[in-house]
């Protein structure tokens, strides 16, 4: 009940109209996987460069009508930062204004539940932008990948779970593919939670 009246309040301080679609029924059994690369790993200051998402759709991912962004920063990058994301001032001269990047991620995502691997960061990220701009957060059912993985594997016997990336991999036995492209992360958060949902059905 305080749910339901609290998705409510959100949907009246939405301040654009056309994006009232984050408020309606999910799609049965669909999800979507998203990846931000960002100019720091403060989520009060960072810049959003680049996002990419993928579509869940029951045991498969919609790799072919996967979508990523480039975003161009008001800023200069630091180029201590570059090693992290790859990205430099050159590859994002030419992307997307923020404004132009999420309306189409939101567009994207729809109301769809959000999953992720350090989900809290990048919808921390989006939201600073969004707040300002729609008047809301994204209201979207967010999935932490880490948080199943961590319920599969504690116990009494065993409280402490590593939570590193590389270890769940290595322990669901999923594949590797390059670090820090957001479409390969989000392609692996995918992948972990579709791992972890058939361990659950």
């Amino acid at each position: 009940m305080i749910q339901t009246f609290k998705y409510w309040q959100a949907k009246r301080r939405l301040r654009d109209p056309q994006f009232e679609f984050l408020f309606a029924k999910p799609p049965h059994n669909e999800w979507v996987s998203i990846d931000c690369e960002t100019t720091s790993l403060n989520p009060k200051q960072a810049e959003i460069l680049s996002i990419a998402a993928v579509i869940i759709r029951g045991n498969c991912i919609l790799r072919s009508s996967s979508q990523q962004w480039l975003v161009k920063p008001s800023g200069a990058i630091d180029p201590k930062t570059i090693p992290i994301h790859g990205l430099r001032q050159q590859d994002v001269a030419q992307g997307l204004t923020l404004h132009e990047a999420l309306s189409q991620l939101l567009h994207f995502i729809g109301s769809r539940p959000i999953v992720g691997y350090y989900l809290e960061f990048d919808l921390a990220v989006i939201n600073r932008q969004l707040k300002p701009w729609l008047g809301i957060t994204l209201p979207n059912q967010g999935i932490e990948v880490s948080s199943l993985y961590y319920d599969k594997k504690v116990s009494a016997y065993r409280p402490d779970v590593d939570l590193s990336l590389e270890t769940i991999l290595t322990e669901l036995d999923i594949p590797t593919l390059p670090r820090h492209n957001p479409l390969n992360d989000a392609v692996i958060a995918a992948l972990i939670f579709l791992k972890l949902k058939a361990n659950t059905d």
